[in-house]
């Protein structure tokens, strides 16, 4: 992830250039953008982050985003918001037209890695749903474990999870590490397990539009 000191020098190194777009998003995509980045050759992107762990406290989300969006406004051609809804009750897209910013469709990144038309089609079979990405999988205790409390109070795990059958891995990177550590995680939540490779979905579509 770029740090707010880099993209600085970045943003006035960009100054007055075309075409130059800076990504604001959720710190939990800083590793699917930068490898999108690196694949494509996309240098004239630049990424900053908020910090991941708003996932957990969307309220947080539509004032973050603002502020970064006025703070680095005058250093970019463009700016583009890396987030989907993800639980602001639509307040982050009006927030966006207010501003003047795009920002990706669709109600969360597990929509728009599976792709939105494609998990909008799943939906009314997968309520009983509950998803990981990769950065979830790697951050399974301090995005689920801890937040819960199912570290302090285990007895917990039923009174979240019992309405749950499957745990779905939405895998961006063929990783056999990470796929063992989903399998893991679904029984510590005691639900069934289902592997699915979704790659990076609508989040490489629409930055490839940029």
């Amino acid at each position: 992830m770029i740090t707010d000191a880099a993209l600085t020098t970045e943003g006035m190194a960009a100054d007055g250039h075309s075409g130059r777009v800076l990504l604001i998003a959720c710190g939990a995509l800083a590793r699917e953008i930068l490898a999108l980045k690196s694949n494509n050759g996309w240098d004239h992107l630049d990424l900053t982050c908020l910090p991941a762990i708003y996932h957990v406290h969307p309220e947080k989300i539509t004032e973050a985003v603002e502020h970064a969006v006025n703070k680095h406004r005058d250093a970019y051609t463009n700016i583009f918001v890396v987030y989907a809804d993800c639980g602001t009750g639509g307040q982050l897209l009006e927030k966006c037209k207010e501003l003047g910013v795009e920002m990706v469709k669709g109600p969360h990144c597990y929509s728009f890695f599976e792709g939105n038309d494609r998990f909008a089609e799943l939906a009314s079979d997968e309520i009983t749903t509950f998803y990981l990405t990769d950065f979830l999988v790697r951050q399974f205790d301090a995005f689920v474990t801890k937040p819960l409390g199912l570290d302090r109070h285990p007895d917990l795990r039923d009174m979240y999870f019992g309405n749950y059958t499957t745990l779905v891995y939405q895998a961006q990177t063929k990783d056999p590490t990470l796929e063992n550590k989903a399998r893991e995680c679904a029984q510590k939540l005691g639900l069934a397990y289902e592997y699915r490779f979704t790659g990076y979905g609508d989040l490489e579509t629409t930055l490839a539009a940029l």
